[in-house]
C-alpha cells in the first residue's frame, strides 16, 4: 500500500542530544500540568478512625500545612538535661538592692609631725561622729609608738602621687561599703553634725564632685584644703582611669592633680559648690588666734554654717573649735524639742481635734494599751514612803526594797521643789496616799496625794501625776549559740527520794537515751552521817544497780549515767516530814544543800560544760533542754526556769487533770518562788564562787559542808543567789518554762491521807517565808467550794 505523496514523511536519523532536547522538554510539560499533590491511597481508611479520608487535592495541601511529626524517643538514648541553678536571695533588701548601712568615709592626709598634735585632735572630734576615717602618710615616717592606730603609710614618697594612692587605697577597700568619700588635710576643722546632715539630703546615685573651689586659681578645682566630698561612682570611675591621671600628674599642687583626674574620668569639669540643692561651705581663716577672736567669729553668719575650718594650726584650736559648734548644735536641738512641744501645745489647746492626733502626756510617751480582757488590767499598788499595800504577790503589808524606797523619796522631793516654785505660800503636811503600777509601753507611772497648808491656814490636797518613761532602749547583742551542746544534768537525790529518781532515770530514758541527746546524768547521792554505804546494806544501792542496768542496755556516747557520793555531817542531816512535802523545794528547808551538791559535782564534771542543776521532782520535754542550750551563754547569761506547778486535780475534783495539756489557770501556777532548777556554765558559777569565798566558803570536799554554817551572808541559799549576790556581768534570765511540769508527786502523797487523817499544815504558813509553800488549789476554785457549800447547807 502506498500513501499519497502529501503524507509521505522523510526518512531521516535523529541525534543523541535531540533526543534529550525533546525529553527535557517533555518533562518539564508534563510536570506543569501534572498535579503536585498527589497522594496514592495504598489502604483503605477504617471508617472508627478518627482522621478523615482525603477526597481531594485540596484537603492535602491544608492537611499537609498543619501537619506536625511526632518523634518516637522509646529506647533512644536520652540528652541529661541541664540543672537550673537556685537563686540565692539575700537575707536584706538592704543587701540586695545594695543599700549601704555606712554612709560617710573620711580620709585625712597628714604628715608625721602632726600625727600627735594635729591629726590626734582632728580624730578626737570628728571620729565619733562619722562612720570610718583613715589618716595617711607616707610608710617611711612609721613608727611605732603611735598613739594614732588607724594610719595608713604608702611605701611611695612621692608627694605628687600621695593623693592618687588614697583614692586607689579607697577604691580597692571601701568602694562598696559607703556612699561618699571626704577627703582634706589635717590642718583644718570638720563640723561633722553638720556634713553628715547635708549629706543626708543628697542622693548617692549620681556623680558628686562638691566642695569650695580654689580662690587663687582660675582652673574652679575643689580646694583639698576646703575637703572634697567625692560620690562612690566618682571614685569608681576615677579608678578606672588612675593610671591616666597618674601620668598627667603635674607638681605637688594636689586639688589641682586630683581636679583633672576627675575631668578626665567623669564629665564633671568644675567643683560643685551646691548640688541638688545642698551647699557644703568652708570658712577661710585669716590667721586669726580662736580663743582670741572667736567672739567676733561668732557674728558671722557663714561661720556658723560651715562645714569645714582652714587652716588650723594648733590642736587647742580645734578643741574651741569643737565646743563651739557643739553648743550650736545642742542650741538647735533644744529649740526643736521648744518647737515641736509649743506644736503639740497647739493640738491640745483645740487647733486640731484630738480625733485626728491625740495628745500624749508626758511628750513623745506613748499612751498605754487598752486592756483586751480583765487579766489584761494593770493593777494600781498602794504604797507610802516605807512599804506597799496589797501588791501583785497577794502580801498584804510589805516593806519597800532599798531601791524603791529611794525612788519614791527622790520622787517626792522632785515634787516638792515644783511646788515650792509655783505655790511658794504652801507648807508641806503629809503624803496622804501614793500608788504606783508599772506600764511595759509608758513605764513607771506614780499617782501621788500631798496635803498642804494654806497661809490663811486652810489645808490644801494636790494630786501629782509622775511618770517615769522607758528610754535609752537597745538590743543586747547576744553571741552564737547552738542546739548540739553536750548538757551535764546534776540531780541531788535524799534517801527518801530514792523512788522518785528511779522514776526519774525511766523518763530520762525515753527522753534523752533512747533520742541521744547529748547529755550527762550525775547523780548526787546525799548520805546522813550515820548511812551505809557499803555493798548491798548501801542506802543507794538499788538506784546504783538501776543506774548500771540502763547504762548498759543503751550503750552509747550520746547519754551517760554517773554519780557522786556526799557525806552530809550530823549538822546537815536530812530528816524526812510529811509536811515538807508542801514546799516547793527538794531540798525542803536545807536550800543551802544545792551548793554543796553544785559544788562536789563540779570537780567531776570540768569548766568548760553546760550544767543544768535539775530536780528529780520534775516531768519535762526534750525542748526543754534545747531552750537551756541556747539561753545559757558562756560569759554572758545564765538561765533559771520558772515551772509550772499542776495542782493535784485527781484528788481536789477542782480541774482535769491532763500531762499533756496546755499549761492553764485552773491547772496550776507558775511557780517564780522556786529556784531549784537553773543552768550556766562552769567557769562562770567558779568565778562567782570565787568572788564571794570569804562571805561564803567553798565545799571542795565533805569536811568543808561544816562551814556553810559559820557563812557571812545568811542570805545566800541556792545557786541564783550566788550569781546575784557576786554582781558578775554574766546576764541572769528568769523566763516561764512550759515544758517543765512540778508536782508530780503530789498525787500519790495525797493517797495517804483522808477526811480522819488530814494533810499536814506548811510549816511557813502564815510567816514571811509562806512563798515557800505550795498551792494546791487557786484561790477562785476555793472560793467556789465554798460557796457552794454554804448553798448546800443552806438548802438542807
Amino acid at each position: 500500500m502506498h500513501l499519497p505523496k502529501v503524507f509521505r514523511f522523510r526518512n531521516s536519523q535523529l541525534s543523541a542530544n535531540q533526543y534529550f532536547i525533546v525529553c527535557l522538554v517533555g518533562g518539564f510539560l508534563l510536570s506543569f500540568y501534572w498535579p503536585t499533590n498527589y497522594v496514592h491511597e495504598d489502604c483503605v481508611v477504617s471508617q472508627t478512625s478518627e482522621l478523615y479520608s482525603i477526597k481531594d487535592n485540596e484537603n492535602i495541601h491544608m492537611l499537609n500545612e498543619d501537619f506536625e511529626p511526632q518523634l518516637n524517643l522509646a529506647q533512644k538514648p536520652m540528652i541529661a538535661k541541664k540543672s537550673v541553678k537556685s537563686i540565692v536571695r539575700p537575707r536584706y533588701f538592704s543587701s540586695e538592692l545594695n543599700v549601704k548601712q555606712d554612709r560617710l568615709f573620711v580620709g585625712v592626709l597628714t604628715v608625721q609631725e602632726n600625727i600627735d598634735n594635729l591629726a590626734t585632735a582632728f580624730n578626737k572630734t570628728t571620729a565619733h561622729l562619722v562612720n570610718k576615717i583613715k589618716f595617711f602618710i607616707h610608710a617611711d615616717n612609721v613608727k611605732t609608738n603611735f598613739k594614732l592606730k588607724n594610719i595608713v603609710g604608702f611605701t611611695d614618697t612621692r608627694e605628687n602621687y600621695r593623693p592618687f594612692h588614697v583614692l586607689k587605697y579607697i577604691a580597692d577597700n571601701y568602694l562598696e561599703d559607703y556612699d561618699f568619700f571626704y577627703i582634706i588635710e589635717d590642718a583644718a576643722y570638720v563640723n561633722a553634725k553638720l556634713l553628715m546632715e547635708q549629706l543626708n539630703h543628697i542622693s548617692m546615685s549620681f556623680d558628686v564632685y562638691l566642695g569650695t573651689k580654689e580662690s587663687d586659681r582660675e582652673e574652679g578645682f575643689c580646694d583639698l584644703k576646703a575637703g572634697i566630698i567625692f560620690s562612690s561612682s566618682v571614685i569608681k570611675k576615677i579608678k578606672s582611669k588612675l593610671d591616666l591621671c597618674v601620668r598627667n600628674a603635674d607638681g605637688t599642687h594636689h586639688s589641682v592633680n586630683i581636679g583633672r583626674c576627675v575631668q578626665q574620668a567623669t564629665e564633671i569639669k568644675e567643683c560643685q559648690e551646691s548640688f541638688q540643692g545642698v551647699s557644703i561651705k568652708s570658712y577661710q581663716l585669716s590667721n586669726q588666734k580662736i580663743y582670741r577672736d572667736l567672739h567676733v567669729l561668732k557674728e558671722d553668719s557663714e561661720f556658723n554654717n560651715a562645714a569645714s575650718v582652714y587652716p588650723i594650726n594648733q590642736a587647742d584650736d580645734m578643741f574651741i573649735l569643737h565646743i563651739y559648734y557643739s553648743k550650736l548644735h545642742l542650741e538647735a536641738v533644744k529649740n526643736k524639742i521648744a518647737n515641736l512641744e509649743q506644736e503639740a501645745q497647739g493640738i491640745g489647746n483645740g487647733k486640731i481635734s484630738n480625733n485626728i492626733l491625740e495628745v500624749k502626756w508626758p511628750l513623745g510617751v506613748a499612751n498605754s494599751m487598752k486592756p483586751q480582757h480583765r487579766h489584761d488590767i494593770i493593777v494600781w499598788t498602794h504604797l507610802n514612803l516605807t512599804h506597799s499595800f496589797m501588791d501583785e504577790s497577794g502580801v498584804n503589808v510589805k516593806p519597800l526594797s532599798k531601791t524603791d524606797a529611794t525612788d519614791i523619796r527622790k520622787i517626792l522631793d522632785g515634787i516638792l521643789l515644783d511646788v515650792k516654785k509655783k505655790y511658794p505660800e504652801l507648807v508641806f503636811i503629809d503624803m496622804e496616799s501614793a500608788y504606783r503600777r508599772f506600764d511595759h509601753v509608758r513605764g513607771m507611772e506614780y499617782k501621788i496625794y500631798l496635803t498642804f497648808k494654806s497661809v490663811d491656814d486652810e489645808i490644801v490636797t494636790k494630786n501629782y501625776e509622775v511618770v517615769k518613761p522607758i528610754s535609752l532602749i537597745q538590743i543586747i547583742p547576744s553571741p552564737y549559740v547552738t542546739e548540739s551542746t553536750r548538757i551535764s544534768m546534776i540531780v541531788p537525790t535524799f534517801t527518801h527520794r530514792i523512788d522518785d529518781t528511779i522514776n526519774f532515770l525511766t523518763k530520762y530514758e525515753e527522753i534523752c537515751m533512747q533520742n541521744k541527746d547529748s547529755t550527762t546524768l550525775m547523780l548526787v547521792l546525799l548520805y546522813n552521817s550515820n548511812d551505809s554505804n557499803k555493798a548491798e546494806s548501801d542506802v543507794f544501792y538499788r538506784l546504783k544497780n538501776v543506774a548500771i542496768s540502763t547504762s548498759k542496755r543503751i550503750k552509747g556516747d550520746d547519754s551517760r549515767i554517773a554519780w557522786v557520793s556526799i557525806r552530809l555531817p550530823p549538822e546537815f542531816n536530812y530528816t524526812y516530814r510529811e509536811q515538807d512535802e508542801l514546799l516547793n523545794s527538794i531540798y525542803g528547808n536545807q536550800e543551802i544543800l544545792s551548793l554543796v551538791a553544785t559544788d562536789l559535782a563540779l570537780r567531776k564534771i570540768g569548766l568548760e560544760s553546760l550544767v543544768l542543776v535539775f530536780s528529780n521532782l520534775v516531768n519535762f520535754k526534750n525542748d526543754f533542754l534545747n531552750r537551756v542550750r541556747m539561753n545559757t551563754i558562756q560569759g554572758f547569761q545564765i538561765f533559771s526556769p520558772v515551772g509550772f506547778m499542776q495542782y493535784p486535780c485527781k484528788k481536789t475534783s477542782f480541774c482535769n487533770a491532763c500531762e499533756s495539756c496546755d499549761v492553764a489557770q485552773s491547772t496550776g501556777y507558775f511557780d517564780q518562788k522556786n529556784f531549784d532548777i537553773i543552768s550556766f556554765y562552769s567557769r562562770d558559777y567558779v568565778d562567782a564562787r570565787k568572788k564571794l569565798e570569804a562571805f561564803v566558803p567553798i565545799i571542795r570536799k565533805d569536811a568543808d559542808i561544816i562551814n556553810l554554817q559559820s557563812r557571812q551572808y545568811q542570805d545566800v541559799n541556792n545557786v541564783l543567789d550566788i550569781f546575784v549576790k557576786a554582781q558578775t556581768p554574766v546576764h541572769i534570765l528568769r523566763a516561764i518554762e512550759p515544758s517543765l511540769r512540778y508536782g508530780i508527786n503530789m498525787e500519790s502523797f495525797m493517797d495517804n491521807f483522808s477526811a480522819d487523817n488530814p494533810l499536814p499544815k506548811c510549816q511557813y504558813m502564815n510567816t514571811s517565808m509562806e512563798h515557800k509553800c505550795i498551792n494546791l488549789v487557786s484561790r477562785k476554785q476555793l472560793g467556789e467550794a465554798i460557796v457552794a457549800l454554804e448553798n448546800s447547807i443552806s438548802e438542807s
